[in-house]
């Protein structure tokens, strides 16, 4: 199973778009996730629209509706893994102890907010994940998502600079 993943996508705001490269990348997916801060529903909709099913949490600069409509938190089950979503995973001292803790079953934890790229590995396994962001990168070096695979309940995350 090869999963899409996205955060910060911040839209609309001007002329932003979702550059081609990740378009395709999300066609190509099973399915999408977004960690939040879609900023506006037509956003989520447009997503929906590119074909896979979509599973996204709300983040901290989304409208209400959408509030409304996504949780804080989520774990996706995918081909036997387990894949935890929220948006902000707080700060990066004690990040991948504190999601391990908070997220006790899971095998990995997708996150966003700061829009810089991050992938940490504990002992046991276990996956903290950040894939940036392909719209607003801020003070990362490129435009960003992630690619998650899933095969016999293990899960790869891998970054694509866009």
């Amino acid at each position: 199973m090869r999963i899409a993943v996205i955060s910060d996508t911040h839209m609309p705001r001007g002329p932003r778009s979702l550059p081609a490269r990740c378009v395709a990348e999300l066609r190509a997916a099973d399915m999408i996730l977004h960690a939040g801060d879609f900023m506006r529903v037509e956003v989520l909709r447009m997503l929906e629209r590119i074909g896979p099913p979509v599973h996204g949490v709300h983040g901290n600069v989304d409208d209400e509706a959408l509030r409304r409509m996504l949780p804080a938190t989520r774990v996706v089950e995918l081909g036997g893994a387990r894949i935890a979503m929220i948006h902000d995973a707080g700060p990066r001292t004690g990040r991948l102890v504190r999601m391990r803790a908070r997220f006790k079953d899971a095998d990995a934890v997708v996150f966003g907010h700061s829009h810089l790229p991050l992938h940490e590995t504990a002992e046991d396994g276990f996956q903290i994940f950040n894939p940036g962001s392909p719209t607003e990168r801020r003070s990362a070096p490129a435009h960003t998502m992630g690619i998650a695979t899933v095969e016999a309940g293990r899960v790869r995350l891998e970054l694509i600079s866009l």
